[in-house]
Formats: C-alpha cells, sequence, structure tokens
C-alpha cells in the first residue's frame, strides 16, 4: 500500500454525503454475501477454506496506524511460512485480504478476515477454531476498547496467547492493533486523551491504562505502545503513561512508539527493525525508557489534579530516535534497550507539565 501514501499526500482523502429533504439519496453496490455470518460475527475468507499447518517462525509487527508499511507486512507475513493468516477487528469489512494474500507476493494458504460485532462473538466455536489454525494474528485499526472490553479475560484472549507460546504464531496490529501489543495499553475507555490534558494532569479522567493480562507478548511485559505519534503529536501523553506506571505501579515501564507511516517488526530473538520511508520522508520511531543511569528514577511529582513533573537535572527520560528506512537497516535491541544502529540517543524531561526534548 506504499502507492497509496504520495495520493493522499498530494490530494488529500474527500469524503461528501449529501441528503435532500430527509431522505438518502445516496446509492451504492451491495457487498456480497460473506462466507460465514452471524449476528455476532462476519467472515470474509480469500484463498484455501482448509486449513493447513505450517512453522511460523514467530515476532511481532508494530505499525503507526496510516497507510500500511507494505515492507512490513511483508515481514510479518512471511513470518507465517505459507500459512493461514486471521485478520480480526471490530469495524470495517474484508480490506485486508486481498492485500495480503495477492498484492505482496507472498505465498499464503488463506487470509480471513472475521469482524466481531459485539462481546458475545468471543463465545463462538468458529473463532475459536479459526484462532487455532491461524499461523498469524493481525489487528486492524479501529477502537481499542472493543478490542479489550470484547476479548479481554475471554476464550479469544486465551487461545490467542496459547497460539503465541506453544506454536510461535507472529502476531501484529495497525493504530488500536499495536495500542494493545503492551503488557500494558492504553485501553481509551472515555475516549483519547490529548497530551497536554495528559501532562497537565496525569490523572486525567481520560487517562485509562490497563495492565491486566491481555496480549500476552513475554518481550513487551512492561511495555506501553502509543500510535500516530505525528498526528497529532503524541509524545507528551507517552510520557505521561510511563509515569503513571511508575507512580502506581512501581515498574519502570518502557514505550515503543511509532509515526503514522512507520513500523517495528521483532523477530524471535528481540531484535526490532524499523521500517518507513526516509529519507525521503520523516518516519520516526522512538524507544523510550526512565534514564536507568538515574536510581529510584521517578517523577518528582505526579499527582491528580497538578501538572506533571518529571525532570532530574533534564535527563528524566532516555531516548532512543530512529527512522525507518526502506531497507529496514536500522535496529533496536529490546533485550538490553541499550544496543542499537541508526538513530540518536536523547534526553526528555517533563517540566511543569510540558515536555521539553
Amino acid at each position: 500500500m506504499d502507492y497509496l501514501r504520495m495520493m493522499f499526500l498530494m490530494i488529500g482523502i474527500l469524503v461528501i454525503s449529501c441528503s435532500s429533504g430527509g431522505e438518502d439519496e445516496t446509492q451504492t453496490t451491495p457487498e456480497p454475501d460473506p462466507p460465514v455470518a452471524s449476528k455476532d460475527y462476519v467472515s470474509y475468507v480469500t484463498g484455501s477454506e482448509t486449513d493447513k499447518k505450517t512453522t511460523p517462525k514467530g515476532g511481532i509487527c508494530l505499525m503507526g496506524g496510516a497507510t500500511e508499511n507494505d515492507r512490513a507486512m511483508k515481514w510479518f507475513l512471511n513470518r507465517a511460512d505459507g500459512g493461514d493468516v486471521l485478520v480480526l477487528r471490530t469495524s470495517g469489512s474484508d480490506g485486508y485480504n486481498n492485500y495480503m494474500f495477492s498484492e505482496l507476493g507472498v505465498d499464503l494458504n488463506s487470509v480471513e478476515t472475521i469482524v466481531c460485532k459485539n462481546a458475545k462473538a468471543s463465545d463462538d466455536d468458529y473463532l475459536h477454531t479459526q484462532i487455532n489454525n491461524a499461523e498469524a494474528i493481525w489487528f486492524a485499526g479501529g477502537d481499542q476498547w472493543d478490542y479489550v472490553s470484547f476479548w479481554r479475560d475471554t476464550k479469544v484472549a486465551e487461545l490467542i496467547n496459547k497460539a503465541i507460546t506453544e506454536r510461535n504464531i507472529v502476531i501484529g496490529g495497525t493504530s488500536a492493533g499495536m495500542a494493545i501489543q503492551g503488557g500494558f495499553y492504553y485501553s481509551a475507555q472515555r475516549g483519547s486523551v490529548k497530551s497536554d490534558e495528559a501532562l497537565m494532569n496525569p490523572y486525567n479522567q481520560d487517562m485509562t491504562i490497563g495492565n491486566e493480562e491481555f496480549i500476552d507478548n513475554k518481550i513487551l511485559a512492561e511495555v506501553i505502545t502509543d500510535t500516530h505519534y505525528d498526528n497529532p503529536d503524541r509524545k507528551g501523553r507517552h510520557v505521561a503513561f510511563l509515569a503513571r506506571i511508575r507512580k502506581d505501579n512501581g515498574v519502570a515501564g518502557k514505550g515503543i512508539a511509532c509515526d503514522e507511516y512507520t513500523s517495528v517488526c521483532i523477530d524471535e530473538k528481540g531484535l526490532a527493525t524499523i521500517y518507513g520511508g526516509a529519507p525521503d520522508y520523516d518516519d520516526n520511531a522512538y524507544f523510550i525508557q526512565p534514564n536507568p543511569e538515574i536510581e529510584n528514577n521517578a517523577p518528582e511529582v505526579c499527582e491528580d489534579g497538578e501538572p506533571l513533573e518529571w525532570n532530574k537535572n533534564s535527563k528524566a527520560l532516555k531516548v532512543y530516535a530512529v527512522k525507518g528506512t526502506n531497507d529496514g537497516n536500522h535496529t533496536f535491541n529490546l533485550n538490553d534497550w541499550q544496543t542499537a544502529n541508526g538513530g540518536e540517543w536523547q534526553y526528555w524531561y517533563v517540566e511543569n507539565g510540558e515536555l521539553k526534548e
């Protein structure tokens, strides 16, 4: 889908809605009946409907939320080893099917999208079977609170985690699908919080941070992700998330963030490869941690109704900023959060509710 990016940048997206006299005059073409449908979900299958067992290579693919990066998606699909890909979502339809199955040149047995309409779908045996048959599971964008409220503490989450640990499936997602991949996650239960709101009050009612077990990616157990990092600027709220994790959980949580067109692909050994459009485009990923050189590094002020203060002599947070490239030659090692190439180390801090870099 890289070719779409230039089109989006040049002409934008124009949506026209017309109505007259209370009557809808828009003409639409009805979708064909999907292969599997119920009141609780809709399924779209492309390719074989017969399961194929292969040997997936594991790994995690995180995308920033705009048009998919083709190279990162190929990385994800190749790790399914020619097996079956399952796309899970709670809105939309089958937009991924042809893209994954036939447009990227990766040999797959099938791509199936299951759109869950409500939480009841989590109890459906068909959904459970398809999770058990998948070598790769992809979470589309959407509303991460739907994902959390529909699937957390259900058979769906249990089977996904079993597939990760016992069958070594590859997993990933974009936007909301990336947001749920960490051991800590911003659930957006009450809506999206802005950076200035989070920094001025880290206990803002929209700062809904979860850490109940959901998606069990071991390498991301102490990580909270954030997406669409450059549209709008989400650095401030991400730092506020980390401040809350340190204050409320006593954990030196870490952050992984992607600009909209950036992807982070983490292999089974914990090595992250960063894909994007640099140097032609300013596509960045960020690996954020409380500065480990500071003993007992916690915010000076992290209280309800007060501006966040996390200064530590202007070195509170140690950040590796790295650009995503077409060839994926920039990396970051999540085993030590130190070994990296292609980017630069920065210090961030918060002074009286204002993030400074």
